[in-house]
C-alpha cells in the first residue's frame, strides 16, 4: 500500500508520483446511500405524502434514487494514496478535491464504526494535524475501509513521521520502544460509571435554566403571594392557583429526571465497554457501543492531563481525564480523551499510569496565600455588596423594599461566599521533577499536569490589582492543549521561583515586572 519510508527526497517524491491510487472498499456502495436516505428521511417523507394528496407516488421513489446515485459517483470519485512523503485524497462529485497531507503533519488517527460499518465489517479513518478546519474545508477522512486493513495502516500513520523526522523534544526510549509489544490494560469502564452522567457542567447549566423557568413563568412568584400558603384555602380559586403551580413544579422536577435518563442513556450508548491500554509507544482508547471509536495517542506528544472535575461531578465524587498532546487542540476533546465521567479515584489512577509517576495522584498542592484568599470573596461578594447599596439607597429615598429583595441580598452574599471559600480551597500548584501541577476553578475546577519539556515560554503578568494585592499570574506557553496553562494569583515574590523550578535558568533571563 506504501512506499518503503526508506526513501525520502526527490527519490520518495518520484516514488509516491508512480504509485496508483486506491478506491475505498466497494461495500461503501452500501452505507453512503443508506445514510444519505437517514439524513432526508423528513424530506423524502414530505414528498411522499405531497406526492400522494397529488396521484403521483413516486415522488418519494425519485428523491432515493438519486440519494442511491449520488452514493455510487462519490464511490467512484473517491480515491487515495499512502505515500512515504504524503498521505493524499482525491473526493468531489460535482467539484474536484484534492486533500494532501504531509506524514511529518500527522498528530491523530482516528477509528469510528457506526452500526452499519460493524455489519459490513468497515471502518472510518480519520487523520488530524492539529489544525482546525476552517469553515469549507475538507477534513482527512477514509469512509468507509475494510476493518481488518485499519490496525496496519493507523499503525504506519502514527510510526511515520518518526522515521522520516524526528520531533524535537522527543524521548529517545519513547521511540526505541519495541512497537509490537501487547498493550497493557490501564483503565476500564464499568457501568456503574453510568451514574455520573448527570453531574456535569451541562447538568448545573440544565438546573439554572430550569430554575429561569420557574420565574420566567411566574410560578415561584404565584406560589410566594398565595394567599392559601398564609391562610389556608378560603376559595376553590386559591385552591386551583396553587394546585396549578404546584404542577407546574412537578413538572420540572419531571423534566430534570428525565434529561438525567437521557444523559445517562447517552453517556452508556457512547462510551460503554471504554478501555483504556498502554504498550509503552502509544496509548489507545476504545468505546462505544452502537458506533465505536478507537484513538490512538502517540506517547512521544504526551505532554501531560487535564483531571476535570464541574462541581456537581465532584460533589458525586466524580472526575473525568483528558490527555495534553502537542497538536491536538482542546477543542477535539475527543481526540484526547482517556476517561469520562468516572470514580475520581479511578480518574487519579489512570492519571499518574499515563504519567508515570504515582506521585501525581496524592501530592499536597501549596496554597497561595492570603492575598489570593481576600481576592477571591472580593471578586465573589460584590454582586451582593452592589445589591445591597441599591435597596439601602431606595431606603435612604423613602421608597419601600419588599423583603424578597433583602432575601435576594442574602442569597447573593451567601452564595459568593460559598463560591469564594470554594474557589481558593481548589486553588494551588505543585511543582515535581520534569513537572508542574495547577488547579484553579470552582464551577469547572481542572487539575493540570505539564510537562516542562513542553513548556516553550512563560509569561508573569500583573493587572493593576493584582500590583496592588502583591499577587501575579504566571502562565506556561506550550504548543499542546490549551497552548497555555495558567498559576493565579501567586505572591509575586515566588512567581520567578516558580519559574526556576520548573525550568531552571529560565527566570532569571526575565526581568520583574515593576
Amino acid at each position: 500500500m506504501s512506499v518503503p519510508l526508506e526513501q525520502s527526497g526527490d527519490a520518495a517524491l518520484a516514488a509516491e508520483e508512480e504509485q496508483p491510487w486506491l478506491r475505498l472498499d466497494k461495500r461503501m456502495l452500501l452505507v453512503h446511500p443508506v445514510n444519505e436516505v437517514l439524513k432526508l428521511l423528513p424530506v423524502i417523507a414530505v414528498s411522499w405524502i405531497v406526492g400522494s394528496r397529488n396521484g403521483n407516488h413516486y415522488w418519494g421513489l425519485v428523491a432515493v434514487a438519486v440519494l442511491v446515485v449520488y452514493g455510487v459517483l462519490r464511490w467512484f470519485t473517491t480515491t487515495y494514496r499512502i505515500g512515504p512523503v504524503h498521505v493524499q485524497l482525491r473526493h468531489g462529485v460535482f467539484e474536484k478535491k484534492v486533500l494532501s497531507v504531509p506524514r511529518t503533519r500527522i498528530r491523530s488517527v482516528d477509528v469510528e464504526a457506526g452500526v452499519l460499518h460493524r455489519l459490513l465489517g468497515l471502518a472510518v479513518l480519520r487523520i488530524g494535524t492539529g489544525r482546525q478546519a476552517q469553515r469549507g474545508e475538507s477534513r482527512f477522512e477514509l469512509n468507509a475501509l475494510d476493518a481488518t486493513l485499519v490496525p496496519d495502516l493507523r499503525a504506519a500513520l502514527l510510526a511515520g513521521h518518526r522515521e522520516l523526522r524526528p520531533e524535537a523534544g522527543t524521548d529517545a526510549a519513547s521511540d526505541t520502544a519495541p512497537p509490537g509489544r501487547p498493550g497493557v490494560e490501564i483503565g476500564h469502564w464499568s457501568p456503574s460509571w453510568v451514574r455520573y452522567a448527570p453531574f456535569s457542567v451541562t447538568g448545573l447549566i440544565a438546573i439554572g435554566a430550569l430554575v429561569g423557568i420557574v420565574f420566567q413563568y411566574g410560578l415561584a412568584d404565584r406560589i410566594a403571594r398565595s394567599p392559601a400558603l398564609a391562610d389556608g384555602f378560603d376559595s376553590a380559586e386559591q385552591a386551583g392557583a396553587l394546585g396549578l403551580a404546584v404542577l407546574g413544579l412537578a413538572g420540572l422536577v419531571i423534566l430534570f429526571v428525565a434529561a438525567s435518563v437521557l444523559a445517562c442513556g447517552r453517556y452508556l450508548v457512547v462510551y460503554g465497554r471504554m478501555s483504556v491500554t498502554d504498550n509503552g509507544r502509544t496509548l489507545h482508547v476504545s468505546h462505544g457501543l452502537l458506533r465505536t471509536r478507537q484513538t490512538t495517542l502517540d506517547r512521544a506528544r504526551l505532554r501531560g492531563t487535564t483531571l476535570k472535575e464541574p462541581l456537581l461531578l465532584r460533589v458525586a465524587g466524580g472526575a473525568s481525564l483528558d490527555a495534553i498532546m502537542t497538536g491536538v487542540s482542546a477543542e477535539h476533546r475527543e481526540s484526547s480523551l482517556l476517561l469520562p465521567q468516572s470514580p475520581r479515584a479511578d480518574a487519579t489512577r489512570v492519571m499518574a499510569t499515563v504519567l508515570g509517576d504515582d506521585r501525581q495522584a496524592d501530592v499536597a498542592l501549596l496554597p497561595h496565600g492570603p492575598a489570593a484568599h481576600r481576592r477571591r470573596y472580593t471578586r465573589a461578594l460584590w454582586p451582593a455588596a452592589l445589591a445591597a447599596l441599591i435597596a439601602a439607597g431606595f431606603v435612604v429615598a423613602g421608597r419601600h423594599v419588599p423583603w424578597p429583595a433583602w432575601a435576594g441580598v442574602v442569597v447573593l452574599a451567601l452564595a459568593g461566599a460559598g463560591l469564594a471559600w470554594d474557589r481558593y480551597r481548589g486553588l494551588g500548584h505543585a511543582v515535581l521533577p520534569g513537572w508542574l501541577i495547577t488547579r484553579s476553578g470552582s464551577l469547572d475546577r481542572r487539575r493540570d499536569s505539564i510537562e516542562a519539556a513542553g513548556i516553550i515560554g512563560w509569561t508573569v503578568r500583573q493587572t493593576f490589582f493584582q500590583r496592588r494585592a502583591g499577587v501575579a499570574t504566571v502562565i506556561a506557553a506550550t504548543p499542546a492543549g490549551t497552548g497555555k496553562y495558567v498559576v493565579h494569583d501567586l505572591p509575586v515574590e515566588q512567581a520567578w521561583a516558580l519559574v526556576d523550578a520548573v525550568t531552571p535558568g529560565a527566570g532569571g533571563i526575565w526581568r520583574r515586572p515593576s
